[in-house]
């Protein structure tokens, strides 16, 4: 590993530290935003499953994974808001300057906060344990599932980067977000499965990577099948597709 990789690898690291310092210090803020997906899985699920036929046997288990993601993936297009502040502020100015490679500052940014959001993986699946989901006693299927919350959080931070670097107020980047992410959850297989849904929905859910995700994880956590590939192709394109984007784009954050 030369100098340049080895300075590159050792800042990615330092952002995902520096977050995780934060969580430490306050973890008010992951608390308050589990209290959704927790009545999700404690309420929502439990009423649903005796009221409507949806072709799940255990519908608290079957919708626990969709939860996870849809706090997950609110909380990761929320991470940049405050990439909005620091170019107020002229932190961020203050960062590209500095020798870090903006790949690095990407790569490090979407990667620290896809940790932040996989906080709600614990949370929703202990939630939805208490009222009887069952879940592998497979740790290492357990820790999978956990990894792979990381791994697409990676692209959703990425977007969020992304969309940081066009909206130029917090109230209007807040705004997107707002009127992105309940329709990323609802077209996706989070709630119901795919076969149930109107064909249009369907051809939707395809193009929407929440529905490779969630589709992984409960294969992981719920079936114990390893057998993820297309899954993982789906959502390396994902990943891959919004980092460079968000590479290519950072400079306008500053404009």
């Amino acid at each position: 590993m030369n100098a340049r990789t080895l300075r590159a690898f050792t800042s990615v690291l330092a952002m995902v530290e520096m977050e995780l310092r934060r969580v430490w210090h306050d973890p008010v803020e992951i608390v308050t935003r589990a209290i959704q997906p927790i009545l999700w899985v404690t309420v929502f699920s439990v009423v649903m499953a005796h009221r409507v036929a949806l072709g799940v046997q255990d519908y608290t288990s079957f919708i626990a994974p969709g939860v996870v993601f849809q706090s997950a993936t609110f909380i990761a297009l929320g991470y940049g808001i405050m990439m909005v502040f620091e170019r107020e502020s002229g932190i961020l100015k203050r960062l590209l300057s500095s020798p870090i490679p903006r790949a690095s500052i990407v790569i490090g940014r979407a990667l620290a906060g896809s940790v932040r959001a996989s906080t709600q993986y614990i949370i929703v699946l202990a939630s939805a344990a208490l009222v009887g989901a069952k879940f592998t006693d497979n740790p290492l299927l357990l820790t999978a599932g956990y990894l792979m919350v990381i791994y697409v959080d990676i692209g959703f931070t990425a977007m969020s980067i992304l969309l940081a670097s066009v909206m130029k107020t917090r109230e209007r980047f807040m705004g997107i977000i707002s009127a992105i992410s309940m329709p990323l959850f609802f077209t996706s297989n989070a709630l119901y499965p795919l076969e149930i849904m109107p064909k249009l929905l369907q051809i939707v859910a395809l193009f929407n990577p929440l529905t490779y995700a969630v589709d992984a994880t409960r294969d992981l956590i719920l079936y114990d099948k390893l057998d993820i590939s297309m899954d993982l192709l789906a959502l390396t394109i994902f990943d891959v597709l919004f980092l460079a984007i968000a590479i290519k784009e950072l400079s306008k954050i500053i404009e």
